[in-house]
């Protein structure tokens, strides 16, 4: 299975006809009784919902005993949404094990780290690598999908839900016997994973395949090696997992598109989304706000970041919050104009579907205050008026759909390895996150006003004048030719502090630091200096550094020094350098020094590299500026407004010279105009 243009029939067919946003949500009416779904589908009319999702945790209503099948409720409630033009992405209902599978088969439950069992009460209480639950849930996976292949209200097969989410990390025998087999096909001998894992370190040398075992709670560190492969294995399985369901679908029902709902920006960090896209005809992804000031950026870096995932085609939000969620410590509700913004600030990225967790807030149950499209207040509520204003400006946005975002001229690389293994313990620190840094270079980048895309590493950099590689930890040979090469070309590299260090192993490259990267950016350090709680070291530029410092021992004479430490040990030392090839350049920040101090080096650099200078229309980055493009060459121009306070920008479009973008709102700029807007006011426009 692989994505291309034609799969995309989530968008075009069905009952909402073609060139239509989808709009939509998880959909429980299991969890109601009968007289509800009626008035479910006449508020689902007035929202404009044209889309949901069914059936996901259904399995022990749909099989209440092995083998025993009662789909006459899913029968019913499918005739009830296709009667009222409503499509379904049906999903296969294997995301929760009903309780009769897990006591006849213990054997299935996942263990953690310490052995502890993860008993059924929640969800996901199951092994990725079960053969067990393999057999009983792909038997149901075949039996919905041959009663409901041929439904025309079925469009899309949604595989299991958030797979991983609870139980990526499985450390039974069960996983123990396929870690061993995922470890011989990788390597081949014992000989190649003993020189990989350094196992000549405290007496781990294995002599024998059966000794490995996952990296179980131990007496003190664990061998790096071995984690960083026990995290490759277990998103590889998880990902079998998908491929199983998927092949059943393809067999029984192969002309309807399977997708599952991935989460690039929640709880499971350690899933390498982007190795998984050749495995669904779509990309679909979870997104949920984090509350304050950072989340209108991080909303829209790891959007950013799925539409990348996604190739740059459309793509399906499947999930997101139209107010609060219910699993964080303070969960407050969105303010006036953020349901809207949201959702808006996906479209941009490349979503050609908004669907929420979940349509009606649950009475009952674990998420009975996570937030709904109709909220328990019910239709009279602001939530409910804002899901049916939300619905208007969607469909006003019809010729958005099958548009692809237009490349940015500067690239940030997401690495989800350098992720997993730059936070690891027995570091120099154990403050350092990978995410904060490369959001911080992100949010930079828009307060001046410059798009940037957030690209997987392993896509390609060619197009892209800037390539910024925040803290890009782990560096194979074959990635930093990859690094030669942007910068040989005449382009400009930009990376920062703990990047180039280990390989692909895990390994330390030698010689001094940034390790693999050491002589492209002509600089070498010796020494790590990481800064205790509160401590912090200023620049001469007077951007402050956090966290982290290091010690330049050495620079080579190409290498300009753009700043320098000017207090305590390293005072007069480097801490910011440009090494020049040719027309092209390689930026070595060695200190953590925030989004205000990113911003000043990026200015610097902005001086003479026309990529980073700001765009007019972001009015000195207080809008986002996003740009999709259609097949015939249409753009249209998405202006995010990132403050509270409304933002006025020139704006040549079809006569319009000034658009007021209100606050935590969304204006769509075409050649014709304005065509659609929250929040907006025209001035001055011309007769």
């Amino acid at each position: 299975m692989a994505i291309d243009d034609a799969s995309y029939r989530w968008v075009n067919d069905g009952a909402a006809g073609p060139g239509v946003m989808r709009y939509g949500a998880d959909y429980n009416p299991e969890q109601w009784p009968r007289e509800v779904w009626d008035d479910d589908v006449r508020l689902m009319a007035e929202a404009g919902v044209n889309i949901v999702s069914l059936g996901i945790f259904s399995w022990a209503l749909l099989e209440p005993r092995p083998g025993e099948y009662d789909f006459s409720w899913l029968d019913d409630i499918i005739g009830l949404l296709h009667a009222n033009g409503i499509d379904v992405d049906l999903a296969t209902a294997t995301a929760s094990p009903p309780p009769w599978l897990a006591k006849a088969h213990p054997e299935i439950l996942p263990e953690t780290v310490d052995g502890t069992v993860l008993w059924p009460g929640a969800r996901q209480h199951w092994r990725p690598t079960s053969p067990v639950f393999r057999e009983h849930a792909l038997r149901l996976v075949r039996a919905l999908a041959e009663r409901y292949g041929d439904h025309p209200a079925v469009v899309a097969w949604h595989i299991s839900n958030e797979l991983g989410c609870h139980n990526l990390y499985d450390f039974s025998d069960d996983a123990a016997r396929a870690f061993r087999g995922w470890l011989e096909a990788r390597y081949g001998t014992l000989d190649a994973l003993n020189d990989a894992w350094g196992t000549a370190f405290w007496s781990q040398h294995y002599g024998e395949w059966d000794e490995i075992l996952p990296p179980r709670v131990a007496p003190t560190q664990r061998n790096p090696g071995q984690q960083l492969d026990f995290e490759r294995f277990s998103s590889d399985a998880v990902r079998d997992y998908l491929r199983a369901e998927a092949a059943v679908l393809a067999e029984a029902s192969p002309g309807i598109p399977r997708t599952t709902n991935f989460m690039v920006a929640q709880n499971v960090r350690d899933i390498d989304y982007p190795t998984w896209v050749g495995d669904v005809d779509f990309v679909s992804n979870d997104h949920y706000l984090r509350p304050g000031e950072l989340g209108r950026d991080d909303l829209s870096f790891w959007a950013n970041l799925t539409g990348n995932i996604a190739g740059g085609r459309p793509w399906f939000l499947m999930e997101h919050a139209t107010s609060a969620v219910n699993w964080r410590e303070v969960n407050p509700p969105k303010r006036t104009g953020e349901l809207e913004r949201d959702a808006l600030t996906h479209v941009a990225h490349g979503a050609d579907a908004v669907c929420y967790f979940q349509w009606r807030q649950s009475r009952a149950g674990g998420e009975r205050y996570h937030s709904g499209m109709v909220p328990h207040a019910g239709e009279d509520s602001r939530v409910f008026r804002d899901v049916v204003g939300l619905g208007a400006r969607l469909r006003e946005l019809a010729p958005v759909v099958g548009a692809r975002r237009e490349r940015a001229r500067v690239a940030i690389v997401f690495d989800y390895e350098s992720w997993w293994v730059s936070g690891r313990d027995s570091h120099p620190t154990d403050a350092l996150r990978y995410d904060v840094e490369t959001l911080a270079w992100y949010r930079a980048l828009l307060d001046l006003g410059i798009r940037a895309d957030v690209v997987p590493v392993a896509a390609s950099f060619d197009g892209y004048d800037v390539v910024i590689a925040p803290m890009l930890h782990v560096v194979p040979s074959a990635l930093r030719a990859r690094l030669e090469a942007v910068v040989d070309s005449g382009r400009h590299l930009v990376t920062s502090y703990f990047s180039g260090i280990v390989d692909e192993h895990d390994r330390v490259w030698l010689g001094g630091y940034p390790g693999a990267l050491r002589d492209l950016l002509g600089v070498t350090v010796e020494e790590f200096v990481p800064l205790l709680p509160d401590a912090a070291v200023r620049l001469a530029s007077g951007s402050v550094a956090t966290l982290w410092t290091e010690r330049i021992a050495r620079i080579a004479d190409d290498v300009d020094v753009l700043d320098t430490y000017a207090d305590r040990d390293l005072a007069g030392q480097a801490a910011v350098t440009r090494r020049r090839v040719g027309a092209g350049s390689a930026t070595y920040v060695s200190a953590d020094i925030g989004r205000d101090g990113i911003g000043g080096v990026l200015t610097r650099l902005g001086e003479d590299i026309d990529a980073l200078r700001g765009d007019a229309l972001a009015a000195d980055g207080r809008l986002e500026v996003i740009v999709r493009v259609a097949g015939g060459g249409e753009r249209f121009v998405f202006l995010v407004n990132r403050t509270d306070d409304a933002v006025a920008v020139a704006a040549d479009a079809g006569g319009i010279e000034v658009v007021e973008v209100a606050p935590r709102s969304v204006v769509v700029l075409t050649t014709a105009g304005v065509l659609a807007a929250s929040g907006l006011r025209r001035e001055a426009v011309s007769a």
